[in-house]
């Protein structure tokens, strides 16, 4: 019986979801804030159709996770296109590192002094949470590719880097807890989980997204050559370059988001999509183009666009599995929080993240840019946690930490994670709107 019921359930939820998602898109509401009450609803609190346990299911959950985000961070690699906004990769770099290592600072010394876990913990926790959700910031995004506001690339490439830059702290933390090697003074930490792992991923990453663009563009060339099976050239650029990463002990998500970006930079372009380019570059940067022109604008019969649709369809079948993937994770989310594994002192650690640490972090690091203050505080507001925190919270319970002191981190992360998916999806919409009006 459970069977014919998960089927009307999953099938009403797409109905749900492709009727209603264009009047969703202008509520004050998340489409992740629903996924995560229904998720709810189905859980252990509710209906009892998803029962999660932390422990038992922990591999399952870090592989759907996993892939949730490694879905994510190939299709922002291809959103970022060259040219890009004056600055921008200077301001994800201030972002992803500088803010990112405040924010990793602030929330370990706030989770040993108020919530009273170990340094080693406080570390574990604070590089779970540190990281920006590239899969739930969609409406904080760049729409497409031709997008050049400023704020929008840096959060949407802050989303993708960040999801990567902490990982080495993940391990650090790991390997202060005993569970995995960091050498004296941490000194083969440094030199595996950082130099080499983010030099070899990203030249795994960016080695795998050339070659498969180029020899999709070559095997396009025949400007009457049909389209087809770009979802395949996606996900096998995805496996190629994170299963070579890992094989190396690369930072796996790194080479995926370098894989995304460079076949995104093999793109050529033919005197169309030149002329386009050089509009929006005399344009006002804070122009935005609906996600559905480009394809609209490339015929097949001219040559020089034939290769420009094969990475314009890779995108927007990637947009679409990446849809797919935000159901499932965010499900799950609602189904471990209906399970028990939440804290209200996480929500102690949220209202810090959110109000305190994160505004002041991207405070600090932008010091020196120039962007307006409005720009400033809106940046500041977009910290979503969300599937990357869940996967990095996942792979350290699989990895072995402590049952106790596992399950009071996942108590505290998800309910940190799930007030920042509430607060920041009532609010992204809104507050996007009046971005977009003010036009700075």
């Amino acid at each position: 019986m459970i069977v014919p019921i998960w089927f009307i359930v999953v099938g009403a939820l797409l109905v749900l979801i492709a009727l209603l998602g264009s009047t969703i898109e202008r509520l004050p509401i998340s489409t992740g804030l629903i996924y995560m009450v229904i998720g709810f609803a189905l859980g252990a609190s509710g209906v009892g159709l998803l029962p999660l346990d932390l422990q038992d299911n922990v591999d399952v959950l870090e592989h759907v996770f996993e892939i949730a985000v490694l879905i994510s961070l190939f299709a922002v690699g291809l959103k970022l296109r060259a040219p890009l906004p004056r600055g921008a990769w200077g301001l994800t770099t201030r972002l992803a590192v500088g803010a990112m290592g405040i924010t990793i600072a602030a929330t370990m010394v706030f989770s040993h002094m108020v919530i009273g876990l170990s340094w080693s913990e406080s570390l574990l926790l604070a590089a779970i949470l540190a990281p920006t959700d590239p899969v739930l910031a969609s409406d904080v995004q760049i729409n497409d590719p031709d997008d050049r506001d400023r704020v929008r690339f840096g959060l949407t490439a802050e989303g993708g880097l960040n999801d990567i830059t902490a990982f080495p702290f993940v391990f650090l933390a790991l390997g202060l807890l005993g569970l995995r090697d960091i050498g004296p003074w941490g000194m083969q930490w440094f030199a595996v989980d950082v130099m080499w792992a983010a030099t070899s991923a990203v030249g795994i990453g960016w080695i795998s997204g050339r070659a498969v663009g180029h020899l999709a563009l070559r095997v396009r060339d025949d400007p009457n050559a049909p389209l087809g099976l770009e979802e395949f050239l996606t996900l096998g650029v995805i496996a190629l370059s994170y299963g070579l990463a890992l094989l190396v002990h690369g930072l796996g998500f790194l080479a995926v988001f370098a894989a995304g970006l460079a076949m995104r930079r093999s793109q050529p372009q033919g005197p169309t999509e030149q002329a386009r380019e050089d509009t929006v570059e005399r344009e006002t940067p804070n122009t935005s183009t609906s996600s559905d022109e480009p394809s609209t604008q490339l015929d097949a019969a001219e040559p020089t666009l034939q290769p420009v649709r094969v990475v314009q369809e890779a995108l927007v079948i990637n947009e679409r599995v990446e849809r797919i993937a935000e159901v499932v994770a965010v499900l799950l989310l609602g189904g471990l929080i209906s399970a028990g594994v939440f804290s209200t002192k996480g929500l102690w650690i949220a209202a810090a993240l959110i109000f305190v640490i994160r505004p002041a972090a991207v405070a600090i690091s932008l010091i020196g840019t120039d962007l307006t203050l409005k720009q400033k505080i809106l940046v500041g507001w977009f910290g979503i946690r969300g599937v990357g925190s869940l996967y990095y919270l996942m792979f350290a319970v699989g990895v072995g930490v402590a049952p106790e002191s596992a399950r009071h981190i996942a108590e505290l992360a998800l309910a940190a994670i799930a007030a920042s998916v509430v607060v920041h999806g009532m609010s992204a919409t809104p507050l996007m709107r009046l971005y977009r009006k003010a036009g700075r």
